[in-house]
C-alpha cells in the first residue's frame, strides 16, 4: 500500500482532519501505539500528550473525546481493508475467487504493512480485535449510526455482499453471511490468543491458516 494513501473517512469522526497535519498524523501513530500497550480503558489524552511532547488542548482540537478516537482508528482499518480489496480484486472475474481473495484479505490483517511508514498496521489490528466492539456498543449507537459514524463498516460488509450476490442471487442472507465472516475474522484470531477452547488453533498463526479454510467452506456452503 502507498505510504502516501490519503483516506476519505467520515468528516464526523473529528473535529480537525488528522491527516492534514504533522501532529494530527502523528496523534494518530503514537495513539495506536499507546492503546496497544496500556488498553483503551487506561488510555488518556495526557498519556497521549505526553508522548507527543504536545497538550492535551491541542489534541482535542483533532477529536472531541477518546472515543470518537478509538471510533476513528477502527474506520481507519476498516477502510484499508476495503481499499486492499478493491485493489487485488478489481482485474479478476471470477466472483468466487474473488471471494476467495477477500477472505484471504481478512485473514492477513493482523500483518504489518513494510510499505506504510506512519502507522504500525500490526498493531491497529490487535486494538481492533480487542477494542473494536467499544465503538458500538454503546448507549449512543442509534445515534452514531445516524451520523454515519460506522460508514466505513458498512461499505465494507457491503462490497462484500455484492460479491456474494453474485455467487448466488438468490441466497436469501447475503448480509447476515457477510457480518458473520467480518466478525469470526477477527473475533476467532482473539480466541487463539486468549480463549484457545473456543476455536480450533492454539496460536494466532497456526489461526490464520485454519481461519480462512474454515472462513471458505463456511462462505461456500451457504452459498452452494
Amino acid at each position: 500500500m502507498n505510504a502516501q494513501l490519503r483516506l476519505d473517512l467520515n468528516e464526523k469522526l473529528y473535529l480537525r482532519d488528522p491527516q492534514a497535519t504533522a501532529l494530527g498524523r502523528q496523534l494518530v501513530a503514537q495513539s495506536v501505539l499507546l492503546i496497544d500497550e496500556i488498553g483503551f480503558e487506561q488510555f488518556t489524552f495526557k498519556k497521549l500528550a505526553q508522548r507527543l511532547e504536545s497538550t492535551e488542548g491541542s489534541l482535542y482540537r483533532y477529536f472531541e473525546n477518546k472515543h470518537r478516537l478509538l471510533v476513528y482508528l477502527v474506520s481507519w482499518h476498516w477502510a484499508t481493508l476495503r481499499y486492499q480489496i478493491r485493489f487485488h480484486t478489481h482485474n479478476v472475474p471470477d466472483a468466487g475467487q474473488r471471494l476467495r481473495l477477500i477472505l484471504g484479505i481478512l485473514t492477513r490483517a493482523h500483518q504489518d504493512d513494510p510499505a506504510t511508514t506512519e502507522l504500525d498496521e500490526a498493531a491497529l489490528y490487535r486494538i481492533v480485535v480487542h477494542e473494536a466492539s467499544k465503538a458500538y456498543l454503546t448507549r449512543d449507537v442509534d445515534d452514531d449510526n445516524r451520523e454515519g459514524l460506522f460508514r466505513e463498516y458498512k461499505q465494507l460488509a457491503a462490497g462484500i455482499v455484492a460479491v456474494v450476490q453474485e455467487i448466488n442471487p438468490a441466497y436469501p442472507y447475503p448480509q447476515a453471511l457477510v457480518s458473520t465472516l467480518l466478525e469470526s475474522a477477527r473475533k476467532q484470531l482473539f480466541f487463539a490468543q486468549h480463549l484457545p477452547s473456543l476455536t480450533d488453533a492454539a496460536t494466532r498463526d497456526a489461526a490464520s491458516n485454519n481461519l480462512r479454510a474454515f472462513l471458505e467452506q463456511l462462505a461456500f456452503a451457504a452459498l452452494a
